[in-house]
């Protein structure tokens, strides 16, 4: 990389990691606390509203958020057209979904789910009026305003919903929780960023994004529709109860998966925009990304699997047992997600949005497949088909990789396959514990510090060089952090 690209790519990292981490460690308190305050049947009545919510994002961002990014030369005419755009959306999508809700309720027949709908549903409205300006963070690779902007909206928001929690709101504490962080995401943008749109509006600008953000907003609408297919069978046809266990299971192992992928998406589309022309120097950079993503994902996760049971009964008491097979499947099914994403992001700032579409739809047909042939077996059997599913999806995405920049599925093998294996040795060492410690808060702890020294010592003997970049990083971020 050029040394100005390379520092502005490391910075972004920097910032994503620390906004992903911190946003994510954040959550992961205020979900342990809110996890043993509320029921399961909370979290069912709150996941069961969540897919229209999250459709609704997809459908008010339309891809154009990435076209903006993408476009080079991008002026106030297209960040205002946008902005209108998404507000006139919005607006819309609320109307429909306010007026919907009766009938949501009535298909699971949850009543309660009129009054919840209605309430989540604003933060929609919210949520449009800061897509421009989170759009410009992004564009210029200015992932500290993000990181802040987050990190204040994911507390406060936290805050509210323990608080109410507390009062015993049950699941109102969590649609709190929900509407007012995108409130105070919108409050924030606007005083991080001090944009402020103005009377500029044109057609022409929507429609030549159009033919780039529509394969964007197909990908989005089948992931959302895809990521939330399991509650809408389990809110169907089981208990609210099996939804909630479902519903926290995913969002237990979202923190951890959603948090690599969110990285990746955040800064590497960028980045891989500015060098989408030199095709030597974009393998170059997105070998050198796999190799170093590798090395944290894949023990982490594998590690997950092993010591679910322990660190959920530990963390969140007994009544939430049945989910520990829900959250290790999840786990496993997430595997390879980050470097489906990076193949993702790469085809995408290579301009190839139509590719990732393609991919996209054959994922879901393989996950809709799953449930056809795995549905009356129970929702075990259903998770299995899913972390089928997503692994021929990750071939598949190497194989348009290879068309697209020469990358071939042995190169991403050779990338990922020492990291791992460490990640499965050091997942049996800890696992190999349970047979020896029947304390279960015993045996947390002690699989934790063996993981931590199994980790640096395999580390830093078999990647000695990326142990002296991290070392190296580390003390010159103290430094600076010193001198400021």
């Amino acid at each position: 990389m050029g040394d100005n690209l390379k520092q502005k790519t490391l910075d972004a990292l920097t910032w994503t990691t620390v906004d992903r981490f911190g946003q994510q460690s954040v959550q992961f308190i205020i979900g342990l606390i809110l996890a043993r305050l509320l029921s399961p049947d909370d979290y069912g009545l709150f996941g069961l509203v969540t897919i229209f919510a999250a459709l609704s994002f997809v459908l008010i961002e339309s891809g154009f958020g990435q076209a903006l990014i993408r476009k080079k030369d991008a002026n106030d005419t297209d960040f205002n057209s946008v902005f209108y755009f998404n507000i006139f959306v919005s607006a819309l999508l609320y109307f429909i979904l306010y007026f919907s809700t009766p009938a949501i309720a009535n298909f699971f027949k949850q009543p309660q789910l009129i009054y919840i709908g209605r309430v989540i549903f604003i933060s929609i409205l919210f949520n449009a009026f800061y897509l421009v300006p989170f759009t410009k963070m992004v564009k210029v690779m200015n992932f500290k305003t993000v990181a802040k902007v987050n990190l204040s909206a994911t507390i406060l928001s936290g805050s509210c919903g323990v608080v109410l929690a507390f009062m015993h709101f049950g699941v109102w504490a969590l649609v709190t929780q929900q509407v007012s962080f995108h409130f105070f995401r919108m409050i924030a943008y606007y005083n991080f960023v001090r944009w402020r749109p103005k009377r500029i509006f044109s057609f022409s600008v929507i429609r030549e994004f159009w033919s780039f953000s529509i394969h964007i907003l197909g990908t989005s609408l089948l992931n959302v529709v895809f990521n939330n297919i399991y509650i809408l069978i389990l809110g169907k046809f089981y208990q609210k109860k099996e939804v909630g266990y479902y519903t926290y299971a995913n969002k237990l192992s979202e923190t951890f998966n959603f948090t690599f992928q969110q990285i990746l998406l955040g800064s590497t589309f960028s980045m891989f925009s500015q060098i989408q022309d030199d095709d030597e120097r974009f393998k170059r950079v997105f070998r050198e990304f796999s190799k170093k993503i590798s090395i944290i994902t894949l023990p982490v996760m594998t590690v997950l699997i092993a010591v679910a049971y322990p660190f959920i009964i530990v963390l969140l008491t007994n009544k939430w047992a049945a989910s520990v097979p829900y959250f290790q499947l999840l786990c496993m099914a997430s595997l390879f997600n980050p470097f489906y994403s990076l193949n993702m992001s790469a085809l995408n700032a290579r301009g190839n949005s139509r590719g990732t579409f393609i991919i996209e739809t054959i994922k879901k047909s393989l996950i809709l497949l799953s449930v056809f042939v795995c549905f009356h077996f129970g929702i075990i059997s259903l998770l299995w088909g899913y972390v089928i599913a997503c692994f021929i999806s990750y071939l598949i995405s190497t194989i348009y990789l290879k068309r697209e920049i020469k990358i071939y599925i042995k190169h991403q093998i050779i990338d990922i396959l020492p990291s791992l294996f460490f990640g499965i040795v050091i997942a049996l060492a800890a696992f190999s514990l349970s047979f020896i410690l029947s304390n279960l808060h015993v045996l947390l702890l002690c699989q934790f510090f063996l993981v931590i020294i199994m980790y640096w010592f395999i580390v830093r003997k078999f990647q000695p060089e990326l142990y002296k970049q991290a070392i190296d990083f580390i003390i010159d971020k103290t430094n600076t952090l010193k001198k400021k």
